[in-house]
């Protein structure tokens, strides 16, 4: 009998029965006020009187109209560049401690993202959240006992003028509160190992001394990682390997165009729970099963705004104008897409994530990720996000019975006018490019009618070109660097399209 797991479980279930109800709007309003006044002897704080605006009789108005919108490029160049000089007080009190180095999906030079104690602290209290909500899933009491192996970067973090650096993932390992230490796995000593190859081979090596009940991670490398366990065991599936696995943890792209593949490595269904946690903050989390939507932290160091996504309203780069429109969670509608703004307790001010998202259930302020703004495709009218493109390639996948775990596209400009270029990363070499690229074409022509009025003027159509997903890899690990944070682009511009193009060229 899982005696341990029982006491767990029944505290959780507990623990979640007698907190109150919470009030998303109120909390946000507190979460902003908090971050106004713990700031407001900073030099950003002094810049934009926050003393005035928490006079002020509509706070939540008075931020909006004070402080202009911030993307990484601005913010960095007008203010987080003197914490890199060794000033202090300058976005946030004091100087932090680690920063998050983040290439993102739309550059390979990497970011340096202020991660202060607070928000160290917030990550780990909403991974509490989440472990708290693990009562409204039907989840036997032994998986309270079993481990969880947590696949990011290496933890072994650099040290720079005083402070460290590495990946969200890393630093978040690196600081996982001492009562968790023995469910952790892979451990510190392969945590800190930096090669992902090598790694992953220790994580195979040691792979039954471990009960693994639960695994979080990206979802292309997590399926790397247990294809190389599956392998080294000579196993059929992960299962006759951990067959206590439970829960799936994912995270950092939509889970959909890996759910076939991902699946394919199971002995038995699992329990799949989204998360959304970036290098700025931990954002939301799959709180029930009834949905794969995610709940947003309302009360956890994160104020957030929402831009409506409308074209008026983005530059070419995917910022935003200045005098775009923003809301606050009291005034969302659902199933509108919006740009995602966040200030947090690491010192960003009206920052613009990059994401875009939609608010499936506004009561409990549950939304989902539909796109990034920089990978909207819009050359020609066509007005698709990732998730569309998300759902493009599921029916793919539906239709041809095929695996694709990775694709990226480009409006690419040939002599006859533009098409969508697509390349699918499928271990099934022999599917025709041309067929594929007439049921992406007559997909997208059904499911969105911007695309289909694209298609009768400036789009021509579709090209589809087949490879395999190590060569979606091999490109991350030659642009960045396996494992980690590490994402694809779905969308590429034209001059790195030709770069990628090139190196498929040489590859294949």
């Amino acid at each position: 009998m899982a005696i341990l797991g029982n006491i767990i479980k029944g505290f959780i279930e507990v623990r979640d029965t007698l907190s109150p109800e919470k009030d998303p709007i109120l909390q946000q309003q507190k979460v902003l006020n908090d971050l106004l006044v713990t700031a407001k002897h900073t030099t950003f704080g002094k810049h934009y009187n926050f003393d005035d605006i928490l006079s002020s009789e509509q706070p939540e108005k008075s931020f909006a109209n004070s402080i202009p919108f911030f993307d990484y490029d601005n913010i960095n160049k007008e203010w987080w560049h003197r914490l890199h000089d060794g000033e202090e007080n300058v976005t946030w009190p004091g100087t932090p401690d680690y920063y998050a180095l983040s290439s993102g999906t739309t550059g390979t030079t990497s970011k340096r993202i202020p991660v202060t104690d607070e928000m160290v602290k917030a990550i780990r209290d909403a991974g509490l959240q989440q472990v708290y909500a693990l009562s409204n899933f039907d989840l036997p009491a032994d998986f309270f006992e079993k481990e969880t192996l947590m696949l990011g970067s290496s933890t072994d973090l650099d040290e720079n003028n005083g402070h460290l650096e590495g990946e969200i993932s890393g630093i978040s390992a690196s600081n996982i509160p001492s009562w968790f230490r023995g469910y952790y796995k892979p451990g510190e000593e392969i945590a800190q190992i930096d090669d992902w190859d090598e790694r992953v081979k220790k994580i195979a090596k040691n792979a039954k001394n471990w009960d693994i009940g639960a695994i979080s991670g990206i979802p292309s490398w997590i399926e790397l990682m247990l294809q190389e366990v599956i392998s080294h065991h000579g196993a059929k599936n992960i299962h006759e390997v951990w067959p206590n696995l439970e829960v799936y943890t994912s995270g950092g792209v939509a889970f959909g165009p890996y759910e076939k593949s991902f699946n394919a490595l199971m002995g038995r269904p699992i329990t799949i729970i989204d998360t959304y946690l970036a290098s700025e903050g931990f954002i939301a989390f799959q709180s029930r099963p009834e949905t794969d939507a995610m709940q947003l932290v309302t009360n956890n160091g994160i104020y957030f705004e929402f831009v409506p996504f409308k074209a008026e309203y983005i530059n070419q780069d995917g910022s935003l104008v200045q005098d775009a429109p923003s809301i606050t969670l009291a005034d969302v509608q659902p199933e509108q897409d919006y740009v995602l703004i966040i200030s947090t307790v690491a010192g960003a001010w009206r920052y613009i994530i990059g994401d875009t998202i939609q608010f499936t259930d506004v009561e409990r302020a549950e939304i989902k990720i539909t796109g990034r703004t920089k990978f909207f495709l819009n050359t020609v009218g066509s007005q698709l996000s990732v998730n569309k493109l998300d759902d493009a390639v599921k029916h793919l996948e539906n239709q041809f019975d095929v695996q694709i775990k990775e694709y990226t596209l480009c409006a690419k400009r040939y002599e006859d006018g533009f098409y969508h270029s697509w390349y699918l990363g499928t271990n099934n070499m022999a599917l025709d490019g041309q067929r594929l690229a007439q049921a992406l074409d007559d997909h997208l022509k059904n499911a969105n009618k911007n695309y289909k009025v694209a298609r009768s003027k400036a789009l021509e159509g579709v090209k589809a070109t087949v490879v395999r997903p190590d060569v979606f890899y091999d490109w991350n690990a030659h642009n960045k660097k396996k494992g980690g944070q590490v994402k694809m682009e779905r969308v590429m511009g034209e001059e790195k399209f030709a770069s990628w193009e090139d190196f498929v060229a040489k590859k294949e």
